[in-house]
């Protein structure tokens, strides 16, 4: 798992992008069977896909973001909104400095809210990359079966990303974990808990490796609709 890149300031000079990919995931309970780093490593996994297929700067992950909903199960680390925030327009000013001007946000944590206000507020070019579509695009593409809103956490998605890029890391249960709860009205004043005793929201017993490879090669093929927006 290539959670660093590796390419050296010689590379990246004739690579010459002007535009580079962060990766933020967080580091919080993903049921039994997936690790705590799971949003981080899928965002890395997108990344690495990504810059290799357009000729982008891919940065190193932020792996601690927000994750207080998921505060009650072992584990789990957040840090604030205001810290994420803070770290991300850093990281776009000095960019800017070292000659990338523009910046996509690959977010594999639906927690951080924070990020949309990062990208509507910056000043200089900026995306937030899946949006609500490419992952709806990403779903239909690869004929997955629970709803993008019922497969919240650990679910079909994620164990068929993790089962195609990084089968290793899939422990076994996720077959016996399903669960679904559609009405979480109030998760962000109560966690999660109330919704899910596991930690787990969706159906990970459909995840198969194929889905996974589907999922990820949609989203290659939509982030040219992410370039052309920035450019």
């Amino acid at each position: 798992m290539n959670l660093f890149p590796t390419a050296t300031t010689a590379d990246e000079r004739a690579r010459d992008a002007d535009v580079a990919v962060l990766p933020v995931g967080s580091f919080e309970q993903h049921g039994a069977y997936l690790p705590l780093a799971t949003d981080a490593v899928i965002a890395t996994t997108i990344a690495d896909a990504l810059a290799s297929a357009y000729p982008v700067l891919r940065l190193p992950p932020i792996t601690i973001a927000c994750s207080h909903e998921h505060a009650d199960w072992p584990g789990t680390v957040s840090i604030s909104a205001a810290t994420l925030y803070a770290v991300v327009t850093d990281i776009a000013a000095s960019l800017r400095r070292s000659g990338v001007p523009k910046l996509v946000l690959v977010n594999a944590h639906g927690g951080n809210y924070v990020l949309s206000n990062v990208v509507q507020e910056s000043t200089s070019p900026m995306a937030l990359f899946p949006g609500v579509e490419g992952w709806q695009a990403a779903h239909d593409a690869a004929g997955l079966e629970t709803s993008l809103d019922s497969d919240m956490h650990a679910g079909e998605l994620e164990t068929s990303l993790l089962l195609h890029a990084h089968p290793s890391l899939v422990r076994p249960g996720f077959t016996e974990a399903d669960h679904l709860a559609d009405d979480r009205r109030h998760l962000l004043t109560t966690g999660l808990r109330p919704y899910s005793e596991s930690g787990v929201v969706g159906r990970p017993s459909l995840g198969t490796a194929e889905k996974g490879r589907l999922v990820l090669e949609s989203l290659v093929e939509s982030f040219g609709e992410t370039l052309s927006a920035l450019a």
